[in-house]
């Protein structure tokens, strides 16, 4: 039962009369008590009704995020779609920057020997190769992640207690972003913190998720070293970029 998801998808073209027919749909299938979702699908769409044109937001940038569907290359999930959603985005003007996540390679503890460097490579250059096909900018947070791990092996980039991305990882995606997103080093930005969204045990608001202090503030060095690593990380990703379009 379609709980009207490609409305949202295509809310740039979508009509009043179609998002009536969709609540029209819902409020069918809410009468059936076996339906888990088309309730709340339900109250949703009536909402999106009354707000259709506020919600019409033009966007100069969209950021399209991988999570584990980048794995496998061309053929990946991410690879399949993310061409699809940047068309859209492109034909509303807006700019595409592709973000690619890491949760596989990332770090809990500092690492006692080199990364092995030819999976994050090997995703690489699928990465720069879609982003070619679409011409997007790219964050590419595995690259990143490595060269880390092989400058600065003492610095961990996830949690203990939690499998998402610690606060050095955040700082290094957020340098990362800004590169992309601007085409330039974010080396000498004077942001040296990061504050966890989460808290330990959900309770203490000051804390993050291993109970340190919910905002870390970096050393001069570690800022320094934090802000080049995702600049060079950046540079060798444009370079894999233009060996890809020379074949």
């Amino acid at each position: 039962m379609a709980l009207g998801t490609q409305n949202i998808v295509k809310l740039h073209s979508l009509t009043a009369t179609e998002q009536k027919e969709t609540v029209a749909s819902l409020e069918n299938a809410a009468k059936d008590s076996s339906n888990r979702y088309a309730k709340a699908a339900l109250t949703r769409h009536r909402k999106l009704l009354t707000e259709l044109e506020s919600q019409r937001t033009k966007w100069d940038v969209v950021v399209l995020q991988s999570y584990r569907d980048d794995l496998e290359g061309d053929e990946s999930l991410y690879a399949r779609f993310a061409p699809k959603f940047a068309a859209l985005a492109k034909e509303q003007g807006a700019r595409v920057i592709l973000y690619e996540t890491t949760p596989t390679t990332q770090n809990a503890k500092p690492l006692t020997s080199a990364p092995d460097p030819a999976p994050v490579m090997k995703n690489a250059r699928a990465m720069a190769s879609l982003a070619n096909r679409i011409d997007a900018s790219v964050a590419p947070m595995s690259l990143v992640g490595l060269r880390c791990q092989t400058q600065r092996p003492d610095l961990t980039l996830r949690f203990i207690n939690d499998a998402h991305l610690n606060k050095t990882m955040a700082y290094l995606t957020a340098c990362s972003l800004f590169a992309a997103l601007f085409d330039r080093t974010p080396e000498g930005l004077p942001v040296d913190s990061i504050t966890d969204i989460r808290f330990f045990n959900n309770k203490d608001r000051t804390k993050d998720r291993d109970g340190s202090p919910i905002t870390q503030t970096f050393s001069e060095k570690d800022r320094a070293d934090l802000q080049r690593i995702a600049w060079e990380s950046i540079t060798e990703f444009n370079k894999l970029r233009a060996e890809q379009m020379q074949k």
